[in-house]
């Protein structure tokens, strides 16, 4: 079972600083135990704010980093709908993460081969059995109470063979995409949650408080032998009732 914290930041401003500081100080770590840092990356706001922030940071260096996505819309690379286009935008032209170092879909294939050819690369780097070992995963969670694109009610919740797996019918559009499953996301060491704003509220209490059951797939994260964290803010958390750990500026994870 997974260890669970659920950081509270009174605003995005106070939470974003410490969502960079966490994801460099699991950087270091990695770099220190195992040579490289893995990381998997979630788009949407989170983007603009990891971007913002880690870019903010003094003497950032990716050398040692390889980043993948949780999920991604089979759109161009130039599309804004694009996770990988967003972050090579925004961050990785202006740092020194090598081009290597970054594992991107290839949207022009049909989104099952698409999907294959995302898990072989994968393979290649975890090559080790099992599904793929990242040290840190970053999501999202919809008011849905859905994450990476793992929906309510959809037959991919129940997939527990493929790492990668293609999605045609996607409620949220663009309709195809590739996404991680759930045994593959629960498999990191660490998986962090980021969730803000009142609109969240409603299904962050059932996802924490334990109503929403398994139904929702942002519950059903729940890595194996790793670390379960939420970073949210006062919006977010305004109806929790568990006890939550309160933050400010300046805080460590």
């Amino acid at each position: 079972m997974a260890c669970r914290k659920v950081a509270v930041f009174p605003s995005s401003a106070e939470l974003g600083p410490a969502l960079a500081r966490l994801v460099t100080s699991r950087a270091e770590t990695a770099i220190v135990s195992r040579g490289r840092f893995t990381l998997a990356l979630s788009g949407g706001s989170l983007a603009s704010t990891l971007s913002r922030e880690l870019l903010a940071l003094p003497g950032l260096d990716c050398s040692r980093w390889l980043v993948g996505f949780c999920d991604e819309r089979l759109v161009p690379v130039e599309d804004p709908e694009s996770t990988y286009g967003q972050y090579k935008s925004m961050l990785f032209s202006k740092v020194n993460i090598p081009e290597s170092g970054v594992l991107a879909i290839s949207p022009s294939l049909p989104v099952e081969e698409c999907a294959e050819d995302y898990a072989r690369k994968l393979k290649e780097a975890f090559p080790e059995d099992g599904f793929p070992v990242f040290d840190l995963l970053l999501l999202g969670m919809g008011p849905d109470g859905h994450t990476c694109s793992l929906f309510p009610g959809h037959p991919l919740l129940e997939e527990n063979q493929k790492v990668v797996a293609p999605i045609k019918d996607s409620p949220k559009p663009p309709p195809q995409r590739v996404t991680l499953t759930l045994p593959a996301v629960n498999s990191a060491r660490c998986v962090a949650f980021v969730s803000t704003g009142e609109s969240k509220a409603p299904v962050l209490k059932e996802v924490l408080e334990g109503r929403a059951g398994p139904a929702l797939p942002a519950a059903r994260v729940v890595p194996n032998n790793g670390e379960l964290l939420w970073l949210v803010d006062d919006a977010a958390a305004a109806s929790l009732t568990i006890p939550v750990e309160r933050l400010g500026f300046g805080a460590t994870l």
